[in-house]
């Protein structure tokens, strides 16, 4: 009998939860609580101008994240304003991904010459709300959910796939600047590995002249929290030798 990937949800001496399912290529912070009046660039503090309590919060405290995960990539902190599209606004050089959601806050980040693109989310462990599955989802990621959930029912696998298309989208937008529907992309799940494919149903973007046409990522489950990631490898430029 196989057993589904799952961890813990509390840091220990090893790091941040998500390192744990991040390669060795990319940095990560994170919190599970709210440190009270995190300090914000004015940047910043303008893009959350009159929020209310709870958005405030979750944005300052994954801000910190964002600058603490700076720090450790030995870059000097600043400010991580969002874009358009809520995107963060990484200083030149480096690429990254910001998640919120109750309980947890986190932020990766790389230097893109290492790293193409980087997408993170995190969910609490629950069911989605009855009719988003529907909404979100192919009849073939349905059927495989059942699946799973025959096999694994202490993991919500709906819960898993919003995540893991989450991450997709996270990941796919800085290289696009496009929309992506949830239909748009179809997810497998690897119960044992923590692994999941996502192959992408419409053209993929071009990275150093390579089309991608799927994402691959891992995932994690906790009895509180799913975190699912992404990191796209800057690929070698023509004419960078290899190292044996």
């Amino acid at each position: 009998m196989t057993t589904a990937r799952t961890s813990g949800t509390a840091p220990g001496p090893a790091g941040p939860m998500i390192k744990s399912i991040l390669p060795d290529c990319v940095v990560a912070a994170d919190l599970f609580a709210d440190p009270p009046d995190p300090p914000l660039y004015p940047e910043e503090d303008r893009a959350i101008g009159d929020a209310d309590e709870q958005h405030r919060a979750e944005f300052a405290t994954a801000r910190v994240c964002a600058h603490d995960a700076l720090r450790k990539l030995g870059m000097r902190p600043g400010p991580v304003p969002p874009g358009l599209r809520g995107e963060p606004q990484w200083p030149a050089g480096v690429v990254g991904s910001i998640t919120h959601c109750t309980g947890y806050r986190a932020a990766v980040v790389g230097v893109a010459s290492k790293v193409a693109t980087i997408g993170i989310d995190a969910e609490r462990n629950e069911p989605l709300v009855d009719g988003v599955l529907d909404a979100v989802s192919l009849p073939e990621e349905r059927e495989s959910l059942r699946r799973l959930a025959a096999r694994h029912p202490r993991v919500h696998w709906d819960r898993v796939l919003w995540s893991a298309k989450e991450s997709v989208y996270k990941s796919w937008f800085p290289l696009t600047k496009r929309w992506l529907d949830f239909e748009d992309i179809i997810v497998s799940l690897d119960a044992t590995r923590g692994e999941f494919s996502a192959r992408l149903r419409v053209p993929g973007p071009r990275v150093n002249g390579q089309q991608l046409s799927r994402f691959t990522g891992r995932w994690l489950a906790g009895p509180e929290l799913i975190i699912t990631a992404i990191v796209v490898p800057a690929p070698a430029r023509r004419g960078t030798p290899s190292r044996a």
